[in-house]
């Protein structure tokens, strides 16, 4: 018994030791701008994690300078007490019905304490596994709503222990002039792109592509069965 435990022990870290060199070894990569994804099909999986308010409305501006055709199927994940963002998206994608809509637990509530919201998100996150491991995304966007935190932790792990292939793209929000929102400190380590609106964020922000021209991305060049998000594809000309 003894011989076991202690097989079971040395096999327990070396899983953990794999994940972790893994981790930094992606993490690397992504500092150094490394965001190459190779896709055998036309069009991505794309997850747009929805927030409430000015968020919603500023993703939708985004996805309006993509192109539909490349990023589908795509679908939409919201808090579930969030139902003005569920009739924006439902206006959106009126003439389609390639999309899903998905609601998980919300993350943090606004004023809820730091301390708290790491077991919401917790929950959060455990909820969201088996519809990130459904969906299989090729990329997701969000840009900056709490909802998008255990998304993209979810995503990175699995991505980690090689269940899935995902790329993120972060866009902080429009309102953040001097200072990230709570999501964008998290998510500068480990987005793929990161997108900052403001030059006045470059003084916090030890990474991130400056858009410039105010919030609106221009387009994102996806070759047929390859994904190259490069800096000159994200930030206006």
């Amino acid at each position: 018994m003894s011989n076991l435990l202690q097989l079971a022990l040395i096999l327990g870290v070396v899983i953990i030791l794999t994940i972790t060199v893994r981790a930094l070894y992606l993490i690397y990569n992504i500092f150094r701008g490394y965001c190459v994804l190779n896709s055998e099909n036309n069009s991505l999986k794309t997850v747009y994690c929805i927030g409430s308010g000015g968020h919603t409305t500023e993703l939708i501006r985004v996805m309006s300078h993509l192109d539909a055709e490349k990023y589908r199927p795509r679908m939409y994940i919201m808090a579930m007490n969030d139902a003005s963002s569920e009739v924006k998206i439902l206006d959106q994608e009126r003439e389609s019905t390639d999309y899903n809509i998905y609601k998980i637990p919300r993350s943090r509530n606004v004023k809820q304490s730091y301390i708290s919201s790491v077991f919401t998100t917790l929950y959060a996150s455990i909820y969201t596994v088996p519809i990130i491991c459904k969906f299989k995304p090729d990329i997701i966007f969000c840009n900056g709503p709490g909802t998008c935190i255990p998304i993209c932790l979810v995503a990175f792990l699995l991505r980690c222990i090689f269940i899935l292939d995902c790329r993120i793209v972060f866009i902080e929000s429009f309102c953040r002039v001097r200072t990230l929102s709570l999501s964008g400190k998290i998510l500068q380590w480990f987005a793929d792109i990161f997108v900052i609106q403001w030059p006045q964020l470059t003084n916090v922000c030890f990474r991130g592509y400056r858009h410039r021209g105010g919030c609106e991305l221009t387009k994102l060049c996806i070759p047929s069965n390859r994904l190259s998000i490069t800096k000159n594809d994200l930030l206006k000309k």
